[in-house]
C-alpha cells in the first residue's frame, strides 16, 4: 500500500518526470484508480443500504401530520366541537346544529402501524436484498479480476510496442551499416549504383514500420493509463521486462481437467449464476405469499383545537385489522408463474455458464502451451537468423552475395525478433487469462511477479 501510495504522489505534480513502475505496481494503482472499481464499490453500498431497506420492514411505520380546517358544515363543525371537548348544551339547538358558524379546527395526529403477520413477506425481501449483495459482490470480484487483467494485457502491449521499435531501430542501424557497406564496395568499383539504391529503399521501408512503432508506443502507453485509470499522457517508466516466464507444462499446478473443476468453484459468474437461482426462488416464494392474510397493528393518537395551542381536547385508538388479497385481476397468479419462469431461465444460465466457463480455460490453458512452444522455435530462428545476416555480409563485402540476398535476409532477421517478442508477449498475456478464465487473478497472483528464466 505504501508503494501505492508513492506511485500516486509521483503522478500527482503537472509534468513530472517518469515514475518507475512495475506491473504489480500498475494492478494495485488501477484497483485505486480504475473507475470501474470505484463503480462497483458504490454498487457494493448500495447493496448494503437496500438490506437496510428490506430489515425496516419489522419495524414499526411512525408519522406525524398537521392540518388546518375551516368550514361551517353541520358534520364537521359538530364532530369538531367534540374532538375539541368543547361541546355544549347549546349546540343541541336547531339553529346552532342546522346553521352552525364557521369553525376552525387545528388537528395535530401521530400515527403508528406494526405489522403482526405478513405470510413471510418481509422474510423473503431481506433474503432477495442479501442474495442480491451476494451477487454484487461477486460483480465486484469479477470486475477486479477484469481490471487485472486489462493492465496486464496493456502492459505488456505498452512493452511490446516498446520493444518492436528497439527492434525496427536495431534494423535501421544494421541497414544503414549496409548502406555504408555497399558504397564502399562501389567506390572501390566492384559494384554499380543499384546495389545502393535497392539498400536505401530497404532503409526507407525500415524508417517507415519505424515510424508505425512510434505511434504504437504512443497509443499503447495512453492506453495502459486509461486501463489504470491516470490521465492518457500521465509519464511512466515500465520496469518489467518482457522475457519469458517460467513455465512448466502442468502449469500452474494440475491437469486441464483440475484446472476447469476449479474454474467452476471459483468463477464468480458460477456463483452468480447460483445465486440467481436462489433468489428466484426466493422471489417465487414471496409472490406465492401475498395470497395469504396479512394483520396489522395500528394506534393514533390525536389532538384538536380551535386556535393552535389553546381551546382543544385528545383521543387514542388502538386497533388490529386483517387484510386478505382474495382477487386482484389475476395479477398475483402472473408473478407466480413470472418467478417459475424465472427459476428456469436461471437454472438454464448457470448450466450454460459451466460450459462457456470450462471452454475459456482450454482455450486459455491452449493458448499458453502454444505460446511456450512459440517461444522456443521463436529464439532458435533469431538466433539463426542473426548468424545468416552475418555471414550474408560478410560474403556480400566479398562480393560472394548479392543485395537481393542481404536484403531479404535483413528483413528475415527483423521478422524474427519480431516474432519473438509477440510469443513472449502472447505467453504474458496467456498466464494472466489463465487465472483469470480460473478465477483465481487477484493482486496477489503469481503471473504478476518478475518470474523470468
Amino acid at each position: 500500500m505504501k508503494r501505492t501510495l508513492l506511485i500516486l504522489l509521483l503522478y500527482l505534480p503537472v509534468g513530472a518526470q517518469d515514475a518507475a513502475m512495475s506491473l504489480n505496481d500498475a494492478v494495485r494503482l488501477a484497483l485505486d484508480k480504475n473507475k470501474s472499481i470505484e463503480a462497483s464499490n458504490a454498487a457494493k453500498k448500495g447493496a448494503d443500504a437496500r438490506i437496510a431497506e428490506a430489515r425496516s420492514g419489522r419495524l414499526p411505520k411512525v408519522n406525524y401530520s398537521e392540518s388546518w380546517a375551516r368550514s361551517d358544515n353541520p358534520v364537521f363543525v359538530f364532530s369538531s366541537l367534540l374532538t375539541q371537548n368543547q361541546f355544549g348544551a347549546q349546540n343541541f339547538q336547531i339553529g346552532p346544529l342546522n346553521n352552525p358558524d364557521f369553525l376552525n379546527n387545528f388537528q395535530s395526529q401521530l400515527t403508528a402501524d406494526q405489522v403482526l403477520y405478513d405470510a413471510g413477506q418481509t422474510k423473503h425481501a431481506i433474503r432477495s436484498a442479501e442474495l442480491t449483495k451476494d451477487i454484487t459482490n461477486e460483480e465486484g470480484r469479477r470486475t477486479q479480476m477484469e481490471v487485472i487483467a486489462s493492465v496486464v494485457l496493456a502492459y505488456y502491449d505498452s512493452l511490446l510496442s516498446a520493444d518492436q521499435l528497439k527492434a525496427t531501430g536495431q534494423s535501421m542501424l544494421s541497414a544503414q551499416a549496409d548502406l555504408e557497406r555497399a558504397q564502399a564496395i562501389r567506390s572501390a568499383g566492384m559494384s554499380t549504383d543499384v546495389d545502393t539504391l535497392s539498400i536505401r529503399v530497404h532503409l526507407a521501408s525500415v524508417r517507415e514500420q519505424q515510424i508505425r512503432r512510434e505511434a504504437d508506443v504512443d497509443v499503447a502507453r495512453a492506453a495502459l493509463n486509461d486501463a489504470i485509470g491516470l490521465p492518457l499522457d500521465a509519464p511512466h517508466t515500465l520496469t518489467t521486462p518482457l522475457v519469458p516466464m517460467v513455465v512448466p507444462l502442468d502449469y500452474p499446478e494440475g491437469s486441464l481437467v483440475n484446472q476447469q473443476s476449479n474454474a467452476i468453484a471459483q468463477r464468480p459468474e458460477v456463483r452468480q449464476a447460483k445465486l440467481a437461482t436462489n433468489l428466484a426462488d426466493t422471489q417465487a416464494a414471496s409472490a406465492r405469499s401475498s395470497l395469504l392474510p396479512q394483520v396489522t397493528l395500528h394506534g393514533a393518537f390525536e389532538a384538536d383545537r380551535q386556535r393552535f395551542v389553546t381551546q382543544g381536547g385528545d383521543n387514542w385508538l388502538v386497533s388490529i385489522g386483517l387484510r386478505w388479497n382474495l382477487f386482484n385481476g389475476f395479477s398475483d397468479k402472473a408473478r407466480i408463474e413470472e418467478s417459475e419462469f424465472a427459476q428456469q431461465r436461471s437454472s438454464a444460465e448457470s448450466a450454460r455458464t459451466d460450459s462457456a466457463i470450462r471452454l475459456q480455460v482450454h482455450r486459455a490453458y491452449a493458448d499458453l502451451h502454444a505460446a511456450t512452444q512459440r517461444i522456443e522455435v521463436a529464439q532458435a530462428s533469431v538466433a539463426e537468423a542473426e548468424e545468416s545476416l552475418r555471414i550474408i555480409q560478410n560474403r556480400y563485402e566479398a562480393g560472394i552475395s548479392n543485395v537481393t540476398d542481404l536484403l531479404r535476409t535483413e528483413t528475415t532477421v527483423l521478422d524474427a525478433r519480431t516474432r519473438h517478442l509477440a510469443a513472449v508477449r502472447d505467453q504474458r498475456i496467456a498466464s494472466a487469462m489463465l487465472e483469470l478464465a480460473a478465477g483465481t487473478l487477484t493482486p496477489d497472483s503469481a503471473v504478476l511477479n518478475e518470474r523470468t528464466r
